[in-house]
């Protein structure tokens, strides 16, 4: 099974560093020439003759790119793919948490929103139906922290693993079974963008 994951492109909140869990914002114009930068890269890590499943977040900022990616229509969403909820931390950025809970980071959890093996438990189920669904290659369009922990999982590590795996917008990864289990075989590849 080859996993190719695609973080979304730029937002408002994205690039002034603002925490967006389950906000629903739109791309930028500069995301949205990401996302169509990024399509060759994602077409060529398919491979020419190898078809693929390919899955979205419900949330508009993954479902833009993920259009414009592979095609309106060419992919499905799944809620187990949509963002860490932030809670009372969503539209923060680190340093104004940071002025409420002294040293946090996204790792210790989010008052009224998520943790870590809450979001991990939502990719362990995504990812056991990815691999009983059986198609060779899936492309997963979601977002950085989302993103961060399923790759873990699916290397077969604790979901705060995450923490060690930098995720930019509009960056593409692969983590692809080999001889000896699951391996990031391509990390935060950003090179197609401007």
């Amino acid at each position: 099974m080859k996993l190719i994951l695609v973080r979304h492109g730029a937002t408002e909140w994205s690039s002034n560093g603002r925490h967006t869990g389950t906000t629903d914002l739109a791309l930028t114009a500069q995301g949205r020439v990401q996302a169509r930068d990024a399509r060759p890269k994602v077409t060529a890590r398919i491979g020419a003759d190898q078809p693929s499943a390919n899955w979205s977040s419900p949330l508009q900022r993954a479902r833009t790119t993920a259009e414009i990616v592979v095609g309106d229509g060419a992919f499905a969403l799944d809620d187990r793919l949509r963002e860490f909820d932030y809670g009372d931390y969503e539209g923060l950025t680190t340093t104004e948490i940071r002025q409420r809970a002294p040293g946090w980071t996204v790792w210790d959890g989010c008052p009224s929103g998520e943790t870590v093996a809450d979001v991990a438990g939502r990719v362990d189920s995504f990812l056991a139906d990815l691999r009983a669904h059986g198609a060779p290659v899936s492309v997963l369009f979601a977002h950085g922290h989302l993103l961060r922990i399923l790759a873990a999982r699916a290397i077969e590590q604790l979901g705060a693993f995450g923490k060690h795996l930098a995720l930019d917008t509009a960056s593409v990864s692969e983590v692809m079974d080999q001889r000896d289990g699951p391996a990031i075989t391509l990390w935060n590849d950003v090179s197609h963008c401007r």
